[in-house]
């Protein structure tokens, strides 16, 4: 049996994991009421109902049109439901429930997508003479992967539907070990190796090639992500009354949308609430505090720090005292309950201490999971991008200078992208993302 299963795991298991991502996807869609599929909780996104039918309409262009060459069964489908959006100049979308087809006509076409494409995929190979993968085992790839960050994207929007729109789910109690005083930790100078080598066999996506190796200069880094405890100080102080703070963009939107405090937290008989997934709580102290990347950027200054580059979050989260970088903060073991809050365990936060396992070498904790984390790095491409030939739009779409990196991952993250050259990226205004920060000073 041993022999059979090693024989055909590259393959079975790509396939699994396909299945897999598509149980993850199928459950949140269990979570709004079905009066509430058709709500709009972000108003810069897309009503529910559009990403019911996306994930499948994805899977069908790339996979079913692109890679097999299949007719389509529902081209009204396959465009309505191909793209999402990213608005950045203010404007938001219009359109009425009564615009979107019925729920019954989109479990249809989704039946049919999985049904077209599984008939194939049994028989398809996703590796190479050499057992990496095929070509056609690097969509399969981008669509797991696809999947998975709508798993996460999609939290986001479940997150903002109000608590009586949505079936409630329990709750994980994680406990917390006591909290440091805040430090810093420094770190030694030395390089951090961004990227994926194309010549590897690792799957990627376009903009984490090429490989390129950066050299760092000694800085010093916070131990664990700002809390909310600490970011109420930065508000009570009075952080969003101050200009000096906020960059030009920054202090535009937020008097503009009015905002002044983190948008999870609610205001509570003069304290404050956090609005977890399906319940509201008083505001956890000790939780990573989620906020924009302006609310990051002003915090910091209020500090009297920075936010770390990409570079400096790769120094401190995977660099070694011995000198060779690891694959994980903790090392080269594959994630697990005991580092971080991660891979789908819990719906919200958890307090920032309560991962000891999952330090870096050099003692930084939580880079990895439990919120990502902000840097000050622009989305740009590295040197040798090549857009995916398939997917031009992926990445290249948002290289426009308004999007910043994102490195670590969240609760809602899935190992697969919990790689070290896994970049995510959002623009500055945006609040909703699970994406908390750490500080930098040099």
């Amino acid at each position: 049996m041993a022999e059979t299963q090693q024989k055909v795991s590259p393959s079975c298991g790509l396939l699994a994991r396909f299945a897999e991502a598509r149980s993850v996807t199928d459950k949140l869609f269990e979570i709004p009421l079905p009066e509430a599929l058709y709500d709009r909780p972000i108003p810069e996104r897309h009503r529910i109902v559009f990403y019911v039918g996306h994930i499948e309409a994805f899977d069908w262009n790339l996979l079913g049109s692109y890679a097999y060459g299949l007719k389509a069964f529902h081209p009204e489908f396959d465009k309505l439901f191909a793209f999402g959006i990213d608005p950045v100049d203010g404007g938001l979308p219009s359109d009425q429930p009564s615009d979107w087809p019925s729920l019954d006509k989109v479990h249809q076409y989704n039946s049919r997508v999985r049904q077209e494409l599984d008939s194939r995929l049994r028989d398809e190979s996703l590796t190479d003479k050499d057992g990496g993968l095929s070509q056609f085992g690097v969509y399969v790839n981008v669509a797991i992967e696809h999947r998975l960050m709508h798993a996460e994207t999609l939290a986001y929007m479940l997150h903002q539907l109000p608590l009586g729109r949505k079936v409630h789910r329990p709750a994980a109690n994680v406990p917390a070990a006591p909290i440091d005083a805040r430090r810093m930790i420094e770190i030694p100078a030395g390089v951090a190796t961004l990227g994926l080598p194309r010549s590897g066999s690792e799957f990627g996506w376009d903009n984490e090639f090429e490989s390129n190796v950066v050299d760092v200069p000694a800085f010093a880094i916070d131990e664990y992500k700002v809390t909310n405890g600490e970011f109420l100080k930065f508000l009570r102080s009075g952080g969003y009354e101050t200009r000096s703070l906020w960059s030009d963009s920054g202090w535009e939107w937020i008097k503009r949308e009015g905002i002044g405090h983190p948008s999870f937290w609610v205001p509570y008989g003069g304290s404050w609430n956090y609005r977890t997934m399906f319940r509201e709580v008083p505001l956890p102290l000790d939780w990573p505090a989620y906020v924009s990347h302006e609310e990051a950027e002003a915090y910091a200054r209020w500090a009297g720090k920075q936010l770390p580059t990409e570079a400096q979050f790769h120094r401190a989260a995977y660099g070694t005292r011995y000198g060779e970088e690891a694959d994980y903060p903790w090392g080269s073991s594959a994630p697990d309950k005991n580092r971080g809050n991660f891979d789908f365990w819990n719906w919200d936060p958890t307090p920032v201490q309560a991962y000891p396992a999952g330090r870096s070498s050099f003692g930084a904790a939580g880079l990895v999971g439990n919120g990502w984390e902000w840097t000050s790095t622009i989305f740009e491409p590295f040197e040798g991008f090549e857009p995916f030939p398939f997917y031009r739009g992926y990445s290249t779409n948002f290289f426009d200078g308004k999007h910043y990196v994102m490195k670590g991952g969240s609760s809602r993250t899935a190992a697969c992208m919990l790689r070290r050259s896994f970049r995510n990226w959002f623009q500055s205004h945006y609040q909703y993302v699970y994406s908390g920060f750490r500080c930098a000073s040099q």
